[in-house]
Order: C-alpha cells, then sequence, then structure tokens
C-alpha cells in the first residue's frame, strides 16, 4: 500500500501537461541543438504537442524580429 501514493503522484504527473517554463526550455534547447536525449523524451511524452507548437512558433517570430532590429540598426548607423 506504500506504493499507491507514488503510482497516483505519476498518474497525475502524466496528465498534467508541462509547465510554461519547462517548454520554454525544452524549445530553447531544441532551436540551439543541445536538447539532451532524456528531456526529449520527456518532451514526447506529453499528451499533446500544442504547447511546444506555439512556443516554437513564438520563438520564431522572436528570432525573426530580432535579426530584423538587428539589421536596422546596423544599416542606420552607416
Amino acid at each position: 500500500m506504500a506504493n499507491a501514493p507514488d503510482t497516483e503522484k505519476a498518474k497525475n504527473k502524466k496528465t498534467k501537461g508541462p509547465s510554461v517554463l519547462k517548454v520554454m526550455q525544452s524549445v530553447a534547447a531544441g532551436a540551439l541543438g543541445v536538447q539532451s536525449n532524456r528531456r526529449h523524451e520527456e518532451d514526447f511524452e506529453s499528451h499533446s504537442p500544442l504547447p511546444y507548437i506555439i512556443g516554437g512558433l513564438l520563438f520564431t517570430a522572436l528570432f525573426i524580429g530580432t535579426l530584423v532590429l538587428v539589421v536596422n540598426i546596423v544599416l542606420s548607423g552607416q
């Protein structure tokens, strides 16, 4: 009976989605190509890929926006 709370915690952890911080870390690590195999497996065990898709799209938009901003700053200095 001592294992019952442990299995209940595991079930609750499985049904609960990933935290925002975990999604941001996974997206950043994936974009940079430094994500560990363990973390990669944890991400794919998630029930829904939607948080990772949204995070990836936001990261891409932010990255492109930063590049455009840097290029505009550099070109305006000439």
